[in-house]
């Protein structure tokens, strides 16, 4: 039969029952919208929390990791040597935290093509010294310039300028909790202590904030060269080196490959943060699941809707079947009423997703705790929308598919003979 009058048929039979079609498209149109709204707000919700680790967190990590001696003191004895020892305290062995020829290492892998970027960096165990109060705190040598490059470390910096660490001379920048703690301002002096007993004042040029408040009440940065200083180490001591991968998914294997090469410990950033992306995971799958539960709830509304259809038309029916109307083209004039819900209801979903996900990317969203963040997060990927589209249609088509089956069946002697 000509497409064109099953089209025409389609069209009258979904006109002459216009607000049953009205219920239907909206139903899917809500469907569709919900479910880019919130995609689109869970996933960019998802994409700030790993912002907060991954962003910061360097790909791979080497470093020199304390490990117990395999040549204890009682297995030197002559007493006991050939014997099987149980020993219950166990000393850590000589190895030192810093990383051998730091230098070459990261000449070496400033040229391999697989790192986009290598960043040294000192980890300083200390006490900030608040009158007669000792705080624990961490000092993180970095060079500034490389963290702003590859771990955006000016974003967080909320008051003072990154670059000061190094063109100040014995500088710090301090955790915002830190700060709170110390009652410091910006131009302030600090007491730090080591764990050797050595004391040495510092200048605060800026407030570092994270998002993670625990993280802000210990941690403070200055320069390479001043965290030397303070530990009285030569200008090559580096405890960690910092790779940012051009592939993030090359970290494993790669970090396996540089921990046999430089002779050191290397921790891939799938492994360090493995819990964390286990929870954007279910995240983004429950809200794959919420959205195609609507889409599926809004399928029974057309099926309803197309059956009730059917019982009410029956007589129509039976007048096409009995001037020509194959049971083929009945069937394929139910499926195009289906597939027209489907995809005008789902052509306004997708309008409607995209302005409500854009109404809530201008909503203010201002927190202490994260201070680059102005407005609530929203993805804007296109994927969604393909996701979408192809789930409208095929939901539709297969809510019309056992509607129109059963108006292709229908006999029209029996329903003519019922008249």
């Amino acid at each position: 039969m000509n497409a064109r009058l099953i089209i025409r048929i389609a069209k009258a039979l979904l006109l002459a029952r216009w607000k049953q079609t009205l219920v239907a498209a909206i139903g899917v149109t809500f469907s569709i919208t919900m479910f880019i709204t919130l995609l689109s707000f869970m996933t960019g919700l998802n994409d700030l929390l790993d912002g907060l680790i991954l962003n910061r967190t360097a790909h791979i990590r080497l470093f020199n990791e304390i490990k117990p001696s395999l040549d204890q003191p009682i297995n030197q004895s002559k007493d006991y040597k050939g014997s099987y020892n149980f020993i219950r305290s166990i000393k850590s062995g000589s190895s030192r935290q810093e990383i051998y020829n730091s230098q070459a290492i990261i000449q070496a892998l400033r040229k391999d093509n697989r790192v986009a970027g290598v960043a040294p960096k000192i980890t300083a165990q200390v006490f900030f010294n608040d009158g007669s109060i000792d705080i624990t705190g961490v000092i993180n040598g970095i060079d500034a310039r490389e963290e702003s490059s590859l771990f955006h470390f000016s974003d967080y910096v909320t008051q003072g300028n990154p670059l000061d660490i190094q063109n100040v001379s014995n500088s710090i920048i301090l955790g915002k909790g830190l700060a709170a703690k110390l009652l410091a301002n910006i131009g302030d002096v600090v007491l730090v202590t080591t764990a050797k007993q050595q004391q040495f004042s510092l200048k605060v040029v800026g407030f570092f904030q994270s998002g993670l408040q625990e993280l802000d009440k210990v941690q403070s940065y200055a320069s390479i060269g001043t965290t030397q200083k303070i530990l009285g180490k030569p200008s090559d001591y580096v405890t960690d080196i910092q790779l940012k991968m051009v592939d993030i998914n090359q970290a494993p294997p790669v970090a396996k490959e540089f921990a046999k090469l430089f002779n050191a410990d290397a921790e891939d950033i799938q492994t360090a943060n493995s819990q964390f992306e286990t929870g954007s995971s279910v995240r983004s799958l429950i809200s794959y699941s919420v959205g195609i539960v609507l889409l599926i709830v809004a399928g029974f509304g057309i099926y309803n809707i197309l059956n009730m259809m059917i019982y009410e038309k029956m007589d129509s029916i039976a007048i096409l079947k009995a001037t020509g109307f194959s049971g083929l083209d009945v069937n394929r004039i139910f499926l195009v009423i289906a597939l027209s819900i489907g995809f005008f209801g789902g052509l306004l979903g997708l309008f409607f997703g995209f302005l409500l996900s854009l109404f809530i990317d201008q909503i203010p969203f201002n927190t202490p705790s994260l201070p680059t963040i102005r407005t609530y997060p929203i993805n804007y990927n296109p994927a969604f929308y393909l996701i979408a589209s192809i789930f409208s249609l095929v939901t539709t088509y297969l809510a019309g598919w056992a509607p129109s089956r059963k108006a292709s069946k229908v006999d029209p002697v029996i329903i003519i003979r019922g008249k």
